[in-house]
């Protein structure tokens, strides 16, 4: 049931599985086993599988041979502008956020025991819409802006 759903460097003795416990576990109840997911979990560990995150390694197209050079060549130009005081600046834009009061990763300093309550769900809201933050920043004055547009 696992094995097809495995992952992982073959010369590795870490793997993973993209099936969840409750799924395995479902699936065994299916074939006549009685077994809780926790303990589908820790079968799960004693044969070398541990949670695991996805990583952003795969790249779509192969690096140009001459990428460091056109980055070079933008520095090179930046520094020009900066020394005769015309403006360079830095455009950026991220992925589109749900706008309301949602869960983000991370964590801030409050008060002992006083967490701040966020939504249940991370559904979007649709009356709310959705935003996609965007700066500007200008590398010579150390000056910008963020925006965020919906």
């Amino acid at each position: 049931m696992v094995m097809p759903h495995t992952k992982g460097n073959p010369e590795s003795p870490l793997k993973w599985t993209s099936k969840s416990v409750r799924k395995l576990q479902a699936a065994l109840k299916e074939k006549g086993y009685d077994i809780s997911h926790r303990t589908v979990s820790e079968l799960l560990k004693l044969l070398g599988y541990s949670l695991q995150s996805n990583r952003k390694e795969l790249a779509l197209k192969e690096t140009r041979p001459d990428r460091n050079a056109q980055f070079e060549y933008i520095n090179a130009q930046a520094k020009e502008f900066m020394d005769e005081k015309e403006p360079v600046i830095s455009i950026d834009a991220k992925k589109k956020e749900n706008i309301g009061n949602f869960k983000n990763n991370g964590s801030e300093y409050q008060k002992a025991k006083n967490p701040v309550k966020v939504l249940d769900h991370d559904f979007p809201l649709k009356e709310n819409g959705k935003a996609t933050p965007y700066g500007v920043y200008d590398i010579g004055k150390n000056k910008g802006f963020v925006n965020v547009g919906i």
